[in-house]
């Protein structure tokens, strides 16, 4: 792998070059207003699960749903779901576009590098000083698509690259091969390079977290496998990630935490292809909200859960009922304890049974 940039450019590359760092500059600047944090960079909460709030900007002319989306750090699917009446390539001059640019942070260890597959998002959590508040970062992904996923797995960094070389994988240079179009062995650094000018190689073999050439796809699934980034984002992570750092890829088609005012909510995604069909969405659900209870049962709407549950939208969802609505179960019966959710599922006479039947309809 080449560690160094090429000796000379030819004109039309460095042009090409000159032209994409005049564009860049803006966004790097309209990124931390008034010298506020970059974007995506939010203290971890003293008290909750939920960092960030929605927001909405009015598009320009010229603006795209994803050119908008990448100046507020979010990928093209999330803009999708948040705005589906909006075209993604012209949205119009003076639409108001919505940004999902709330998150509830994803269940398990806080620390080092989490992946969130379904959510096709990364979490950082950078070392904080002694006395320093600790801080988490947040990025939109591409991951691996269907008949590549990115596996589930609990791994670490083992080097950071910058220029790679990027080997195009039997498979891929056969299918090229079939097409007519055989691929080179070995793609040198440079603007053909699908990794990008940055990566950073796991420990599981083959899967990389990198940038990428193609940055318009950043946020679906379009790889093979490896974790691809908008190119200042793999570029800040480069820099400052330490090799050794944990990383877990996680499968979290729904979250469910407390925001700092006692709200509780949750957040749904899309299932993985492979994962269609199944029940698990619900089973996770309940299990994901067993976990956010605690010790008490507190009253869910689980209507408006099923509902995330099967139409995800991606943004936080507030799912407590208000204190003057009505309680489903009509008798008055203990509430089961998380402990013991998935045993009175089999009870037919339990109140929170009896919820969830009336939810699901």
């Amino acid at each position: 792998m080449n560690m160094h940039l090429p000796q000379r450019l030819a004109g039309p590359l460095r042009a090409a070059l000159a032209s994409a760092l005049l564009a860049i500059t803006p966004l790097a600047l309209a990124e931390t207003p008034n010298g506020e944090r970059p974007v995506g960079h939010y203290p971890i909460p003293e008290q909750g699960d939920v960092i960030g709030s929605i927001q909405t900007v009015t598009a320009a002319k010229e603006d795209t749903l994803i050119d908008i989306g990448h100046r507020f750090g979010l990928g093209i699917e999330e803009m999708r779901r948040a705005n589906p009446e909006l075209s993604l390539w012209y949205p119009g001059a003076g639409a108001e576009v919505v940004l999902p640019t709330q998150h509830i942070l994803p269940p398990g260890p806080r620390d080092g590098i989490v992946v969130n597959l379904p959510e096709m998002r990364l979490y950082y959590y950078p070392p904080a000083a002694s006395g320093e508040t600790p801080m988490v970062e947040t990025y939109p992904i591409s991951v691996g698509r269907d008949g590549f996923a990115t596996p589930v797995a609990s791994t670490r960094t083992t080097m950071n690259i910058k220029d790679p070389h990027w080997a195009p994988p039997r498979s891929m240079r056969a299918e090229a091969a079939a097409r007519g179009e055989p691929p080179p062995a070995v793609v040198p650094p440079g603007p053909d390079n699908p990794l990008g000018r940055h990566a950073i190689l796991l420990a599981l073999p083959s899967y990389l977290i990198h940038g990428t050439n193609q940055p318009d796809g950043v946020g679906m699934r379009a790889s093979r496998g490896c974790i691809r980034m908008l190119p200042r984002d793999i570029e800040s992570l480069y820099s400052r990630v330490p090799v050794g750092t944990a990383v877990h890829l996680v499968n979290e088609p729904f979250k469910a935490g407390w925001d700092a005012d006692g709200a509780l909510l949750v957040q749904s995604f899309p299932l993985l292809d492979e994962q269609e069909g199944s029940f698990e969405p619900v089973l996770n659900a309940l299990e994901m909200l067993a976990n956010a209870f605690g010790d008490e049962q507190p009253p869910v709407d689980y209507a408006r859960v099923r509902a995330e549950v099967e139409v995800p939208k991606g943004q936080p969802v507030a799912v407590l009922r208000e204190a003057r609505e009505e309680p489903i179960e009509t008798a008055e019966e203990p509430q089961p304890t998380p402990e013991g959710l998935y045993r009175h599922l089999g009870e037919p006479d339990n109140g929170l049974y009896q919820q969830i039947e009336l939810a699901m309809g």
